[in-house]
């Protein structure tokens, strides 16, 4: 075996998964194609955002009221194509992108789950597009919801730049056709967080993983009880439906979830647990 240039294992010529010495990245062999989760931030999640948390079940699954929340990107390289799904803050993640040899012009795609500043951050500064070549995928639903009079203006300015170049869709509901955007990934409606969330669902030489964006914020308690909502979901019961709905099928059919704020690797499996589920990170 030998050590690459980012610190992963090849055996080979197939990558395994690789992380970076500082947990700024994890990489995910996914068939012929590296997803890799870039952590733009990373501190104490604040137990504050759940929405009439059970003190038993706090006490329980969040000891101490502690634990680790993330803001993370993830960044998707196939053979003749590089995509990322959401942008972050746009702080850290073209240092972490520059360590895995890609800058911001090589992007060819931007989806995005949703337009939270904590996913939009990094589209755009002063007005000019941080990727100059990509286009910029966004459910219908939410730049309806977003980019209209008497909204934030914060997301139709992210946008601005890219005119054109900004393609809308309607994402599919699990169990039916998906919508496909790209050769190889899916769109799938996720709504709840906000009225047009989406996750995708990327697949290549049979393996899949859905990237799910904030399906969930804080893993500790919302894996074993789907149903707990947060105060940043905009149809709380709705957020838990899709919670339960995305659980349930990557359970049932062996698909590795991504989230944006999951912690460090921020990628595994999830297995039923009771009425709950359990997460397994990556190794």
């Amino acid at each position: 075996m030998k050590i690459n240039v980012l610190g992963g294992i090849i055996m080979g010529a197939m990558a395994v998964n690789s992380v970076s010495a500082d947990d700024s990245y994890f990489t995910y062999r996914l068939g012929h194609i590296d997803v890799h989760m870039l952590v733009e931030a990373r501190g104490e999640g604040n137990p504050g955002i759940l929405l009439n948390p059970n003190k038993a079940a706090l006490d329980k699954y969040i000891p101490g009221g502690k634990y680790i929340s993330q803001t993370n990107v993830f960044l998707i390289r196939s053979p003749g194509k590089i995509i990322l799904v959401d942008t972050g803050f746009g702080r850290t993640i073209f240092d972490s992108m520059k360590t895995l040899g890609t800058s911001p012009d090589q992007v060819d795609a931007v989806l995005l789950t949703h337009m939270h500043g904590d996913h939009i951050g990094g589209l755009q500064k002063n007005g000019m597009p941080l990727f100059p070549k990509a286009k910029v995928y966004l459910a219908q639903q939410e730049k309806d919801f977003w980019v209209k009079p008497g909204a934030n203006p914060s997301a139709s300015e992210a946008l601005a730049p890219y005119g054109n170049r900004v393609e809308t869709f309607r994402p599919g509901e699990l169990g039916s056709t998906l919508t496909e955007l790209l050769p190889g990934i899916k769109a799938i409606a996720a709504f709840g967080h906000t009225p047009g969330h989406t996750a995708f669902l990327v697949e290549s030489e049979g393996k899949k993983i859905i990237l799910w964006g904030d399906v969930m914020h804080a893993g500790p308690i919302q894996f074993p009880l789907p149903d707990q909502s947060v105060t940043y979901d905009t149809d709380p019961a709705a957020a838990a439906l899709t919670r339960r709905r995305i659980l349930e099928y990557a359970t049932a059919n062996h698909i590795a979830i991504g989230g944006m704020h999951l912690a460090y690797p921020a990628i595994g499996t999830v297995s039923a647990d009771g009425s709950g589920y359990r997460f397994s990170p990556a190794e």
